[in-house]
């Protein structure tokens, strides 16, 4: 550059020349332009962010529609005193709402110190934190610095649902756009304190919890509003990263997190130094370990009372609150509702402990194998294995295995045996090319099993079940008590039989039937009682049911009716009946038959259903449909469901139950009963036994004046219970059950209804009033529902000349006439009489015939001493055969007497002194000797 002064000449006349003032002019004009197109496009790129802002702050959900309550809560079941028995949860529900006044300001003010300090400051969004993230992304490129407020992070979790799919930065940013503009909206219609409560319940926590209440039970088995400030420091330190904080898996990442927690907040003038100081050197880790140490909540499995109570939630949600399936799963378990069930967990414990006593078990426990295994075939299908396939698979002869056998039913001597069939089974199925789905399903179930169901019979509570015998590895498992149908056997006496037929009056407890052959049914099927045949006694109701006679049951059904049975079944609440439908559409199938006197049906009944009927009786006739709960609260504390009002229906009389009572009392306390066992002693009991005829199952259902209970035991494969404490097993475990409930309790008699009962003193071998001076040996007192007592003397007691041989009123041509009384008996009803093998009774002491007058009358049969019998050859010796029989047993009556220290009975010879039997009517008989007649 020349800077002399020509230089400076030249330099001058070149600017001042033509070309050069265009060449200014030219660019400045293209300054203007470019700083104008620049503003322009500023202009146009403003506008368009403002309407894509706009657009995008248009779409979010209006401000009205979002609920800021949290989406999903935990249930709960407690029992009668309010225990938390059981919580029910699905994924991400498991949350406890906490109102604002369960929060503390320590809780809070933790919270807000680490996640949003200038909360109580801005208007839902944080400018300096956003300014804040900013710069560090700029300066660093790291995103990670948050400027979310609370505010924004309860609209996130609570609006955005969707946000953890995310995929692309547009989708986020639209998303912040929306939870800015939606947070200032919240802020104008929310307080402070309101926003932070729901934040507060809704995040997430760790531990599969969900909100502060979930957390602060976890973590420290306590509520939120009893945390110190330490352990307030730990829960706030999960937030930003619930797993890597976790304070059971990572403390040490907490702890380190905590700190900052606890730095913010005594900068922020939240806490002083002295409790910073205390919150630093609380061993807070140590209590987190002992409380999970003796935390099950995350592997527990139902309790059987809880398995039936969730079955019949589930199903109430559908019929009462008009629910779908889906819907009442997911109420109940992510509704936050809360079941007050009718549990007693006094009387729930002592089934539990007994039990679950191996010791009171009978020896020899077997196991029954179940599996279920999917297998994925060579070509991609999938093949579904179950129990009985493996059944069918070892009992085929073609297959060659260690466990072939057409005996194979599945139960081992030990669990370890049950496991190495499962295994060769799997691999057996498992072929070349093909995979298993999944784990195989393997269980080793203790056989036999059982269950109880107990109920306060005044109200309907079920207040204690067991289902099932063994460890309960499953939820919603198979339960014995109320979802498993058996054969009841003679406790089906009770129900079918005598409570219908004392109640319509079609018998009383001294109607009177005999035990001899009977059958029904096709093919005739021949009625057996349990100690072999029939053994010819009679058998008033009170004596069959002590004695459980079947025989003189079946009889009495056929009095009664299976059609006016199986109306009081109905009535009493048994759902598994099958009535003239038929059972699948065959009406010829169905429970309306004289088989379900002894408990002979399609499908068998329910445990819990069973003892409903026994506690009708035990209630005065009056049948309470048994439940679980009293009481559905929804997550707000309203009431969800109502279920405390009993739903009942008068079945039978007072008068009715009572006299049903009386009799079972005798099968526990009177003689020959067969429930004597159950017997403990302290209060009045009464029940009836159980057993179906080849010992599949055995139950005791019984009550005394506080309860109900029934126990059953069985295969669940139906085998056979063989030994007698198998046999017996359900009376042991309902005394030992039922003794331990009433103690401390005390004695209660069942109290008897104050009118519609009578007592009559009867003859116990007619049911009849006595004859005086004839039926003085078996006079009883029986009780009666008043209208049904007897009018009509005993027809049963002879008095007058009686053959000293057989026993029966003397013929006229009888030889062995003596004056005396012997028992007859008429003929049975029709409706018995129809069953008898024969068509009559063999037995039978009468004869129905006609009087002078055209009336038809019963007059009693005589001795076999008929003019046919007195004019056969040989009649001689049979008579001096029948003569030693009689001095026989004069031999053995007399020596049985002198055992005793008695005198012998008087006069050796029925007939001495007797005057020669008149000549009969008709035909001669041929003449008898003197030796025979006179016994020499």
């Amino acid at each position: 550059m020349n800077y002399g002064k020509r230089g400076i000449v030249n330099q001058a006349k070149a600017i001042s020349s033509g070309t050069n003032r265009w060449g200014n002019k030219f660019g400045l004009f293209g300054f203007c332009f470019l700083l104008a197109f620049v503003i322009g496009l500023g202009v146009i790129g403003v506008s368009a962010g403002i309407g894509v802002f706009n657009g995008i702050k248009d779409t979010a959900k209006p401000v009205e529609e979002i609920d800021m309550s949290p989406k999903g809560m935990a249930s709960y079941i407690v029992d009668i005193e309010g225990n938390q028995t059981n919580k029910l949860v699905a994924k991400d529900a498991n949350r406890i709402p906490i109102g604002q006044d369960q929060i503390t300001d320590t809780l809070a003010h933790a919270f807000v110190a680490i996640e949003d300090e200038r909360f109580y400051e801005h208007n839902g969004i944080d400018i300096h934190g956003i300014i804040r993230a900013g710069f560090k992304f700029l300066s660093s490129g790291n995103a990670s610095q948050g400027a979310s407020t609370i505010t924004q992070q309860l609209i996130k979790n609570n609006a955005f649902e969707g946000w953890v799919t995310e995929t692309n930065l547009l989708q986020k940013v639209k998303r912040k756009i929306q939870e800015q503009y939606l947070a200032i909206q919240i802020e104008k219609e929310h307080s402070k304190e309101e926003i932070l409560t729901e934040y507060l319940n809704t995040i997430n926590l760790g531990q599969n919890t969900l909100g502060v209440e979930a957390a602060s039970r976890r973590y420290f088995n306590k509520h939120a509003d009893e945390l110190n400030l330490s352990e307030c420091a730990v829960i706030a330190a999960i937030t930003s990263a619930p797993t890597r904080y976790n304070p059971i898996s990572n403390p040490d990442n907490n702890q380190t997190r905590r700190k900052i927690v606890l730095n913010k907040m005594l900068e922020q003038g939240y806490i002083t130094q002295v409790e910073y100081d205390e919150a630093m050197a609380d061993d807070v880790y140590s209590r987190i370990q002992a409380v999970n140490s003796e935390n099950n909540e995350d592997n527990a499995v139902n309790s059987w009372f809880d398995d039936a109570l969730i079955d019949q939630l589930l199903k109430d949600f559908q019929e009462k609150l008009g629910m779908t399936k889906e819907q009442a799963t997911a109420k109940l378990y992510s509704g936050g509702v809360k079941v007050i069930s009718t549990q007693d967990p006094r009387i729930q414990k002592i089934c539990d402990e007994v039990y679950e006593n191996e010791e009171l078990y009978p020896a020899g426990t077997k196991y029954l194998l179940n599996v279920a295994v999917t297998v994925k075939k060579a070509d991609g299908s999938i093949q579904n294995y179950s129990s009985e396939m493996m059944q069918n698979y070892f009992k085929d002869e073609n297959n060659d295995t260690p466990y072939t056998s057409k005996a194979f039913n599945r139960l081992f001597n030990s669990p370890d045996e049950a496991q190495e069939c499962a295994d060769y089974y799997i691999d057996a199925i498992v072929g070349e090319g093909e995979e298993l789905v999944g784990d195989p399903y393997v269980r080793k179930i203790p056989q036999p099993q059982v269950s109880i169901t107990v109920e306060d019979q005044h109200t309907g509570h079920i207040v204690a079940l067991v289902g099932g015998r063994g460890e309960k590895t499953d939820n919603r498992a198979f339960n014995r008590a109320t979802a498993s149908p058996r054969q009841p056997g003679s406790t089906f006496k009770i129900m079918s039989t005598y409570l219908p037929g004392i109640d319509s009056g079609k018998i009383t407890l001294a109607s009177v039937f005999q035990d001899v052959p009977i059958s029904y049914g096709k093919g005739g099927k021949v009625v057996r009682d349990w100690w072999g045949s029939s053994n010819g006694e009679w058998y008033t109701a009170r004596r069959a049911i002590t004695r459980s006679a079947n025989v003189p049951t079946v009889q009495m059904f056929a009095v009664v009716t299976p059609e006016l049975g199986y109306e009081y079944l109905q009535k009493l609440g048994f759902t598994t009946l099958v009535g003239e439908e038929g059972y699948k559409g065959d009406k010829g199938v169905n429970d309306i038959h004289l088989a379900t006197a002894l408990g002979g049906l399609t499908n068998g009944v329910y445990n819990s259903e069973l003892n409903a009927g026994y506690a009708t009786i035990a209630n005065g006739g009056v049948y309470i449909k048994p439940k679980l709960y009293t009481k559905v609260l929804d997550y707000d504390g309203s009431v969800l469901i109502d279920n405390e009002e009993p739903e009942t229906r008068e079945v039978i009389s007072e008068a009715a139950a009572f006299v049903l009572t009386s009799a079972m009392k005798d099968v526990v306390t009177g003689s020959g009963g067969t429930g004597s066992s159950v017997n403990f002693g302290t209060t009045p009991i009464a029940g009836k036994t159980g057993t179906t005829s080849d010992y599949n199952d055995v139950w005791f259902a019984g009550y005394t004046n506080y309860y109900t209970a029934t126990t059953w035991t069985g295969f669940d494969n139906n085998e056979k219970l063989k030994t007698s404490d198998e046999k017996n097993f359900s009376k042991t475990m309902w005394r030992a059950v039922m003794e331990k409930i009433h103690e401390g309790l005390p004695s209660s008699e069942f109290p008897q209804p104050s009118s519609g009962l009578v007592t009559r003193t009867i003859c116990s071998e007619s049911g009849k009033l006595p004859i005086e001076g004839v039926c003085d040996g078996t006079l009883k007192s029986e009780i009666f529902v008043e209208g049904t007592e007897p009018t009509e003397t005993c027809d049963v007691h002879y008095q007058g000349e009686v053959c000293a041989f057989d026993g029966r009123p003397a013929s006229e041509w009888c030889p062995f006439k003596t004056q005396g009384v012997c028992s007859t008996h008429p003929a049975p009803p029709a409706e018995a009489a129809a069953l008898y093998v024969n068509g009559v009774d063999p037995n039978s002491s009468y004869t129905t015939t006609t009087d002078e007058e055209g009336n038809t009358v019963t007059v009693p049969n005589t001795c076999h001493h008929t003019v046919e019998f007195m004019q056969q050859d040989g009649i001689e010796g049979i008579l001096a055969g029948e003569r030693a029989e009689m001095e026989r047993r004069a031999a053995e009556a007399a020596a049985a007497a002198a055992a005793e220290g008695q005198a012998p009975p008087a006069g050796g010879d029925p007939n001495a002194g007797l005057p020669a039997p008149p000549a009969p009517p008709g035909p001669t008989p041929p003449p008898i000797s003197e030796d025979v007649a006179a016994g020499n």
